[in-house]
């Protein structure tokens, strides 16, 4: 069953962004993962302001795969980084439809 990250990212320096870029694609695609959205462009329809420079969707094949990549050793240095210079919510969200 599929998987998605979610995310909002709100770089508070952007120091980390030409280092982290390369080696998270990598490893994004080395767990099968894929990128279905990273963008700037996005407005928030309903509730109350959650303003984000930006909202990142990453679907994976598996929660495994999720959190493989998320402790992956070769990651780690970027997610700290990543989360020492920005603001960031991440959701790992189940693809299955709890109200079908």
């Amino acid at each position: 069953m599929a998987f998605y990250s979610v995310l909002a990212v709100t770089p508070t320096t952007e120091d980390w962004i030409p280092d982290y870029i390369e080696p998270a694609n990598a490893l994004v695609a080395e767990y099968g993962g894929k990128y279905l959205a990273r963008t700037a462009s996005h407005e928030q329809l309903e509730g109350s302001d959650q303003p984000s420079a930006l909202r990142i969707v990453i679907e994976w094949p598996s929660r495994e795969a999720a959190s493989g990549f998320m402790s992956d050793p070769r990651y780690l240095p970027h997610l700290k980084a990543r989360s020492a210079g920005s603001t960031s919510v991440h959701f790992l969200i189940e693809g299955k439809d709890d109200l079908a």
